[in-house]
């Protein structure tokens, strides 16, 4: 069962995924995150929407085959990922690639930013040098992907990926 802290990190995602205010995500939510995505970014909505359909796809199948999935249902995922976290690093690196604007294998605190306000669709309070593992200034595939792992699978709220999407509010 989430803990918490887990529940109050997907509390945060959640409303900002819920993009039609509804209360529940949708395929329609996964779409419009993605156009909202390749919109600011211009980045590839083909790629963007393939990966925002297969996590919906994954959520909806832990809603019973429901169109609309809750909170509820989300957290239940969040409890198997840490056993299954192949598919959130498989979402890191769409979305690394997706971040990655200038294609030099490295993220910027510009391009996270990007990232950050597609996501949440408004700017986000990130504190990147704490996400920046090395303090070279800059994310790797590899500490995207650590913080991606970090956010979705674990509980630890010391750890650098908990506050990807920024400050976590107690649920």
């Amino acid at each position: 069962m989430a803990s918490e802290f887990q529940r109050s990190k997907v509390v945060l995602v959640f409303g900002a995924m819920d993009v039609t205010g509804d209360g529940y995500l949708t395929e329609e939510d996964f779409r419009l995150l993605a156009q909202r995505w390749s919109g600011l970014r211009g980045s590839d909505e083909k790629l963007l929407t393939q990966v925002m359909l297969g996590w919906w796809e994954t959520l909806q199948q832990a809603a019973g085959g429901a169109e609309r999935v809750t909170l509820d249902d989300v957290l239940s995922v969040v409890d198997l990922l840490p056993d299954h976290i192949e598919p959130v690093l498989g979402t890191a690196d769409a979305m690394f690639g997706a971040v990655d604007a200038d294609n030099d294998d490295y993220v910027s605190e510009a391009e996270y930013r990007v990232m950050i306000e597609a996501w949440l669709g408004h700017e986000g309070d990130t504190d990147f040098a704490v996400l920046d593992l090395d303090g070279d200034g800059r994310l790797s595939r590899a500490e995207f992907a650590t913080l991606w792992a970090e956010f979705w699978a674990g509980d630890d709220a010391d750890a650098p990926g908990s506050y990807v999407f920024g400050p976590v509010q107690a649920a």
